[in-house]
């Protein structure tokens, strides 16, 4: 099977999911790479993980109130294990958008169940999921829209809409932020009650009509007695919206961009790819699961080889899936969690409004020492069967150092090395010669290519999607 072949599935792999074991490329790569592509894209084909395997050793995860930063373990555990990866990283992709964050509205449950309505509408149409964000009790909670009254305007919720999560600054007055606020007014939700004693009790959109300013408002360009549906109605006809959405996708899925608050004054890394991206959305109403398809067989897309940093949780879910062992919810489960926030990225408890800071911002002399300190140990672990499996194949195939070192970067990738880290890589497998696998040796070799494995993981290359 061609070396491209493996190379272009394991891109996709990477960026459509948390990357795959080499049994995996292989077994896609047979199926083809567009046949994959729409496979991934029809997540309700697959059959989904249950997550109460995962409740039945955790049962107070069901309700994990704030639970000291682990509340976000089981969607963790769901992205190790999921059939359906895309469905999980854009789970992920719509949580740093619409980032909303335990640490205001202490209510690990809530936040779980926005969690939840991304994995049910995110690859559907974006006007279905934003309707249904703007009546998330989390959200609206964060976002304060249980103050915004006709009687006293609370414009939180109105500006982020536009800033955030359609327009961008620079393309609505000030005047329109305080009209899109108004259409929102008597968007609340039910009183919150006192905690019980495994947490909050549940949360729930309530509208209440007389709270609600039902005068004439006058919002980009547009008069009548809007609500908060016409609203995001007018948003999405806007060319801006697209071009915004789109450039999301793009940093996401393709290439690291610049932060959002500097979108305004720096034009995008590919204009014709984002131009692109804008066009499939407008055509399609905003239908993720057709923008998404045109992005994936793009040649822009296919060409952006290894030009995104793996934000933590790609790092820590992506290695275990490759090694493979965290099938059953063991206690490791909290661990693999704490080492996605010790990495920089707490899931469910975004720093701000903007989410993470991406790209090259996720690394740092500390963060890059906890990313390489974890992928290595999880390659060191020899039991796990899918270093194993690596050792294996480097078995039957090599014994060489060149040879071996080839093979090792191959199955992790294929990982493409500078000339001096290659030359670094082989003089250490040469150290001690060629691999021996007859019986005396075979445990000293299997040692000495799990030994290169991590070192190859620890590589600056490795780092990037």
């Amino acid at each position: 099977m061609g070396n491209e072949n493996i190379s272009l599935m394991a891109h996709l792999m990477r960026r459509a999911g948390f990357g795959a074991s080499r049994d995996e490329l292989e077994r896609r790569a047979a199926v083809g790479y567009e046949a994959t592509v729409e496979e991934l894209l029809r997540p309700e084909e697959r059959q989904p993980v249950d997550i109460y395997e995962f409740l039945r050793y955790y049962h107070f995860q069901w309700k994990p109130g704030t639970l000291g930063g682990i509340g976000q373990s089981g969607w963790v555990w769901r992205m190790i294990n999921t059939p359906a990866p895309l469905q999980e990283k854009m789970c992920l992709f719509w949580h740093q958008i619409f980032a909303t964050g335990v640490s205001k509205v202490d209510h690990y449950d809530e936040i779980i169940d926005m969690i939840d309505l991304f994995r049910e509408k995110g690859l559907g149409k974006y006007r279905d999921l934003l309707l249904a964000v703007s009546r998330n009790p989390a959200m609206l909670f964060w976002l304060d829209n249980q103050e915004n009254h006709a009687s006293a305007v609370n414009e939180n919720w109105g500006r982020e809409l536009l800033e955030l999560f359609t327009m961008g600054v620079g393309n609505y007055t000030e005047e329109d932020v305080y009209e899109c606020s108004r259409a929102f007014t008597g968007w609340t939700m039910t009183p919150k009650l006192p905690r019980f004693h495994m947490g909050r009790w549940d949360w729930y959109f309530e509208y209440k009509p007389e709270d609600h300013d039902d005068g004439e408002k006058t919002f980009l360009g547009h008069t009548g007695s809007f609500d908060g549906e016409d609203i995001i109605d007018i948003v999405l006809r806007q060319p801006a919206t697209a071009r915004f959405i789109a450039r999301h996708l793009y940093s996401f899925f393709v290439a690291d961009e610049v932060q959002v608050p500097a979108w305004q004054d720096t034009p995008p890394r590919d204009p014709d790819a984002v131009s692109a991206i804008a066009n499939a959305l407008t055509e399609s109403g905003f239908d993720m699961r057709h923008t998404l398809r045109i992005l994936f067989n793009s040649d822009f897309f296919k060409e952006a080889r290894f030009t995104k940093v793996k934000n933590p949780a790609e790092v820590v879910v992506g290695t275990l899936r490759v090694v493979g062992g965290g099938e059953l919810p063991g206690p490791d489960i909290f661990e693999y969690s704490n080492h996605i926030t010790y990495m920089g990225q707490e899931l469910l408890n975004p720093p701000s409004v903007e989410g993470w800071h991406s790209g090259v911002e996720w690394i740092n002399s500390g963060s890059l020492m906890k990313r390489a300190n974890f992928v290595a140990d999880m390659m060191g672990e020899t039991r796990r069967p899918g270093v194993r499996a690596m050792i294996e194949r480097v078995k039957v195939s090599a014994a060489s150092p060149d040879d071996v070192v080839d093979t090792c970067l191959d199955l992790l990738g294929p990982v493409d090395v500078n000339a001096e880290t290659r030359a670094e890589l082989i003089d250490h497998a040469a150290a001690r010669g060629d691999l021996r696998w007859d019986e005396s040796n075979e445990a000293e070799s299997a040692r000495r290519v799990s030994e290169l494995l991590q070192l190859i993981v620890a590589t600056r290359e490795y780092q990037l999607a």
